[in-house]
């Protein structure tokens, strides 16, 4: 069985969230000056296939910025050094996406080839976000059973209804604000925010450049609209639309047309010849895949598969899910396809995504749910997100009413400390955003919204091409170019561009 596919988190990159935020609105150069940075204590952690002489440590920060001086917790951060030193001309952090995602494992495997790619001219560093990987960890205390991506996801019922949806997100929201206490309240992105500020002194640096991917553009942008006067050159891949009212909430419901932009791509493949030999074309012409996808996906909710996996079936909604997985890379397809071939053959058990075939642990399960509805409160009641579920249902098959359903955040204990930030075109004009048309998670018409916000801050790089994640992933050397560019001799398009498949 190939593997395939990117674990969503909550929302789209994917999402879900938890209680109230201990972080006040303290300026951040206050929050600074109030507690001396600790030294970083590095030690070799390089591993097969990663960056050579990559190096680890441990970054306390506070659990409450608004005290300094209190209980702390402790950041898993990483570097790759500069392997030409003469070149170096400062620090690159990549923030990585989810919220949920490892940004040292994303050094580990980026981090070579974009030390290649900017020709030793930073020091390459990154953190694991509060809640994340080797840093300090949350917990809701959730069944097994509430932490399966396919349930921890509002995918409705198979007639629609949104009872189990409703349910479930409430006994969640209730299970976060009983056990997460302080920690889970601390997982925002305002958090992250400083946290990578808090990085920035910690290394001795004045300004960094960055490379943010999916949720991490939204982190990155926040960072320069924070704090302005530390950001050198700044690249957002793959950004969704940053209004602050809905942020995540906004975020999610955008999924539906990212999902309509990019399954023609894999229609294309699935129909295409070179598919025959592997056994994996669906269909002889690219509009008979969709119709086949979802009739599919319709018999499954009526009669699910047993699968590989003992206890754990192939339903309608588990297909979905694995599509939403399968398009973001072109990689990713031949698993979808074979997924797709097994569910249709009488003889063959299909083989579920790893993602797919148990539960999460606790504290991804926790940290993925918690950013997104600490983040800001969710708009809507029950009838109206049962209404929201029917007509969006209708209009985007191919996602069932998802990304407008009911989720913890309905139900979050607290409201959010402070009102997220408004991107705006205040600062340097130092932004190069990239960002594919096609992209399932966050799709193009979001990140003009984005481009919109910062105005002139920013230059977009329109990249004809499928997927999430453009620079060094799904994109094509026209894009890539444009971004080595920037980061190696500052200089963007003139004007926001496009580059052809």
């Amino acid at each position: 069985m190939r593997t395939y596919g990117k674990t969503a988190a909550f929302v789209a990159l994917s999402v879900t969230t938890v209680a109230t935020v201990l972080t006040g609105a303290t300026a951040p150069q206050a929050v600074a000056s109030a507690d001396p940075v600790p030294a970083l204590d590095w030690r070799p952690c390089a591993t097969a296939g990663g960056p050579v002489g990559q190096e680890c440590a441990e970054l306390p920060v506070p659990v409450d910025y608004r005290d300094p001086g209190g209980p702390q917790l402790s950041l898993a951060v990483t570097r790759v050094r500069s392997d030409r030193p003469d070149a170096r001309r400062g620090t690159l952090v990549v923030i990585a996406g989810g919220p949920g995602t490892s940004g040292v494992q994303r050094v580990k495997e980026k981090g070579e080839r974009l030390r290649q790619e900017t020709e030793g001219r930073y020091d390459i560093v990154s953190l694991d976000p509060r809640g994340v990987g080797g840093s300090a960890k949350a917990s809701c205390g959730l069944d097994p059973e509430d932490r399966e991506l396919v349930n921890m996801r509002s995918w409705p019922a198979a007639d629609g209804s949104i009872t189990e949806n409703v349910s479930r997100s409430r006994r969640i929201a209730e299970a976060c604000a009983r056990n997460g206490g302080a920690v889970l309240r601390s997982l925002t992105t305002a958090n992250e925010v400083r946290d990578i500020d808090r990085f920035r002194q910690a290394l001795g640096e004045e300004k960094l450049s960055a490379w943010g991917i999916s949720y991490g553009t939204y982190v990155g942008a926040v960072y320069a609209q924070k704090y302005p006067q530390h950001t050198d050159r700044w690249v957002l891949d793959s950004s969704g639309d940053p209004d602050p009212s809905r942020v995540a909430q906004g975020w999610m419901a955008n999924m539906a047309v990212g999902a309509e932009d990019r399954f023609p791509d894999f229609a294309r493949w699935a129909a295409d010849p070179a598919r025959e030999e592997a056994g994996l074309r669906l269909a002889k012409r690219a509009e008979d895949v969709r119709p086949l996808v979802l009739e599919l996906a319709a018999r499954l909710d009526r009669e699910p598969r047993e699968s590989t996996t003992a206890g754990v079936p192939l339903t309608g909604n588990r297909l979905r899910q694995a599509l939403q997985m399968g398009m973001y890379d072109d990689a990713a397809f031949a698993g979808f396809a074979e997924l797709v071939q097994a569910a249709r053959s009488t003889s063959v058990k299909p083989v579920l995504p790893a993602a797919l075939a148990g539960p999460l642990p606790d504290a991804d399960a926790a940290v993925s749910m918690a950013v997104v509805c600490n983040d800001v409160r969710w708009q809507g009641t029950v009838p109206s997100y049962r209404r929201a579920v029917a007509v969006d249902r209708a209009k985007h098959p191919l996602t069932a009413g998802i990304p407008v359903n009911v989720t913890p955040c309905a139900f979050w204990k607290d409201a959010p400390a402070q009102e997220p930030t408004r991107i705006t075109d205040a600062g340097p004009s130092n932004v190069l955003m990239i960002q594919g048309l096609r992209d399932p998670a966050t799709p193009y018409s979001g990140a003009l919204k984005m481009r919109a916000a910062f105005g002139d801050r920013a230059r977009m790089v329109a990249v004809d091409h499928g997927g999430h994640g453009m620079y060094l992933g799904n994109g094509n050397a026209c894009g890539d170019r444009a971004v080595t560019e920037f980061l190696t001799t500052g200089t963007r398009p003139e004007r926001d561009t496009y580059c052809a498949n």
